[in-house]
């Protein structure tokens, strides 16, 4: 995670999902190898018409969280990627917000994939959402990326 004025924050501003969902906004209220834990508002931008959390940007807000959780064993490094092989979302309550809390937590690390689990919370602890997604990590040296 990012320091700034000695508060940790999940992102910097300039990253298109994060600004969206407003990420640089949020609080990380535990960090540790393989867990992830964050105090987040909802934006009004990504409500539907009942003033829920659209579900389709449920979604965003995972791959986010398993990608920072996952990100959070090794150190900052610009040599690899992580990239989503495979999300399961499962809806069990709506997520009216203002606030929700978020946690990403590492289950299982292979040698290049990984799956997390990421939750979301209310503030008086329902769970609202719990997704699976693997993740594969590339080692961007051998990644060719030039046109065919």
């Amino acid at each position: 995670m990012i320091q700034a004025d000695n508060k940790p924050i999940f992102m910097r501003p300039g990253h298109c999902a994060g600004d969206l969902l407003e990420a640089p906004a949020w609080t990380v209220i535990e960090e540790s190898p393989g867990l992830v834990v964050i105090d987040a508002h909802i934006p009004d931008q990504v409500l539907n018409p009942r003033q829920q959390l659209f579900g389709g940007f449920t979604g965003t807000y995972v791959d986010m969280m398993a990608i920072y959780t996952l990100r959070t064993l090794y150190p900052y490094r610009e040599d690899f990627w992580i990239t989503t092989i495979n999300m399961r979302i499962d809806y069990l309550e709506p997520v009216l917000g203002p606030r929700m809390i978020m946690r990403g937590e590492l289950i299982n690390q292979g040698r290049s994939t990984s799956l997390i689990s990421v939750t979301f919370l209310d503030e008086q602890g329902t769970k609202l959402v719990y997704s699976l997604v693997t993740l594969k990590r590339v080692d961007r040296r051998v990644t060719d990326t030039s046109p065919v």
